[in-house]
């Protein structure tokens, strides 16, 4: 794991120049328009499809540019994470088209069933008496002047159009060479764990930082430029006194900025064995459910952290932060780690034209990817560790067995379901049901969830989450004649 500490580079009065500047920060603005260009040339080479050896290029660089070997490798290996990304980049997006055409085909599909089908019903002669009814009754909007039917043949046409675009875009994507984008005023240089201070072009020995001038610059600014820039703030400073040390000064919103990366120094473990005990999480966009469990799989502790959606950019960060800080701080209390869900929305995200306002405007709110990285980090940096096992199933098993069984909120039950998955607990069917579902010793219990979940979906019984607080047993699934004899 590697972390970077950033920071804007501090201008200390002893330091300023008849400009108000410091030396390093003219070597700075020197000095990056060399790197901008060097790093071009690279990238281009690379794009190029030739051999690239990088012995003989490092050796190009010093002699074209002026540069040493170290500033060399700066150069680089700015260029591979730029030339990289961009092919990452051009993977993914070809993904989410494809993904997003395979959606809009679906949707086009079943919407001209949809259509094929109520025609089809009323072109019966006595379609008034038929005992099925139909899956698309015609009806008409007096507000905006124009039937349900005539609406979807709207929706059809422009859902054509899309999915035309997107297969032109992607046919046009295989032609389209890569672009790369090299953003201007930033400067790399990239450090060793066997030189001294983790970097022997940019020295730091906690508060000053020396900086080795390039031949091409040294005329002008000497050998060296130092500069007082203090020590990296944190509430828990990882950063090693030794140890390979990477610096990247770039430019951002009016002032020169420095990131040193590093490989972080151990910290002292705070939570015990998942076999002891552990926190289970369930993340939605409303609230964070959270379940503490003991050695066996009991259930000691339980609680909800709120969430807001639709917040700023700026707020939405505070309000994760507090989140995880406050998991941290249960993790703590009970020397134990948390498990969490491996969730991935990125498919759900390609479906978001298909699913509706409110709950694309829901999920997109949700940032769920940037709430695990946060608690991630918060939590390597106490000591804690953080599980992820596959959440399949963990709802419609929280609501069977624990919601009336522990009084429990929804996201509660399946925080309970995770945790208890975390420490490898199995979670079987309950007994009064397995008379219902088709028994194979071979297949994974999941199955037998996946068999009633779908019928409790297709029960008249079961229409909200709060409807099994109120089920006692699960008798009308296994008799359905019963309970109709009952109701």
């Amino acid at each position: 794991m590697t972390l970077t500490y950033c920071k804007g580079l501090p201008t200390p009065i002893d330091e300023l120049n008849a400009i108000g500047k410091t030396q390093l920060e003219m070597f700075l603005s020197a000095y990056t328009p060399i790197f901008h260009k060097a790093v071009c040339e690279t990238v281009n080479l690379m794009l190029s499809g030739e051999d690239f050896n990088k012995s003989q290029w490092n050796t190009h660089l010093q002699k074209n540019y002026g540069i040493s070997k170290r500033h060399a490798n700066g150069v680089i290996s700015s260029a591979k994470g730029a030339v990289d990304g961009a092919n990452e980049c051009r993977i993914l997006y070809r993904k989410t088209l494809e993904n997003q055409a395979k959606s809009c085909e679906t949707w086009l599909q079943k919407a001209e069933r949809k259509l094929k089908l109520a025609r089809k019903f009323y072109r019966k002669k006595n379609w008034q008496n038929s005992k099925s009814g139909c899956v698309f009754p015609l009806s008409s909007s007096l507000k905006y002047r124009q039937t349900n039917w005539q609406n979807l043949r709207f929706q059809i046409h422009n859902k054509k159009r899309k999915l035309t675009r997107y297969r032109q875009i992607l046919a046009s994507l295989k032609s389209i060479p890569v672009r790369v984008r090299v953003p201007k005023n930033q400067a790399f240089i990239v450090g060793s764990k066997e030189e001294s201070y983790g970097n022997q072009v940019c020295q730091w020995d906690g508060d000053n930082l020396r900086v080795r001038v390039p031949a091409c610059l040294e005329s002008k600014f000497g050998k060296y430029v130092e500069s007082k820039i203090g020590d990296f703030r944190s509430n828990i400073n990882r950063l090693p006194a030794t140890g390979a040390k990477t610096w990247h000064f770039y430019y951002k919103d009016g002032k020169w900025c420095v990131a040193v990366s590093f490989t972080p120094s151990e910290v002292t473990q705070v939570s015990r064995s998942v076999d002891y005990g552990c926190i289970g999480i369930d993340m939605n966009p409303l609230s964070i459910g959270w379940a503490y469990i003991d050695a066996v799989g009991n259930l000691k502790a339980h609680g909800q952290i709120p969430l807001q959606t639709g917040l700023p950019k700026g707020k939405q960060q505070a309000q994760i932060v507090k989140a995880c800080l406050e998991l941290a701080a249960l993790a703590t209390k009970y020397q134990c780690p948390i498990v969490g869900e491996e969730l991935d929305f990125s498919k759900k995200k390609e479906q978001l034209r298909e699913r509706g306002k409110k709950y694309a405007r829901m999920l997109s709110s949700w940032a769920y990817s940037e709430f695990f990285k946060l608690l991630n980090y918060i939590l390597s940096n106490r000591g804690i560790e953080l599980i992820t096992v596959n959440p399949a199933y963990s709802s419609i098993i929280g609501l069977v067995k624990y919601l009336r069984m522990y009084g429990l909120a929804s996201d509660e039950a399946a925080a309970l379901v995770i945790a208890r998955r975390g420490m490898r607990l199995s979670e079987k069917i309950p007994g009064s049901l397995t008379a219902a579902f088709e028994v194979n010793s071979t297949k994974h219990v999941w199955s037998l969830w996946n068999q009633l979940n779908k019928k409790i979906k297709s029960s008249d019984i079961v229409t909200t989450r709060h409807s099994y607080y109120a089920i006692s047993n699960w008798d009308f699934l296994v008799n359905p004649e019963r309970s109709l004899r009952e109701a």
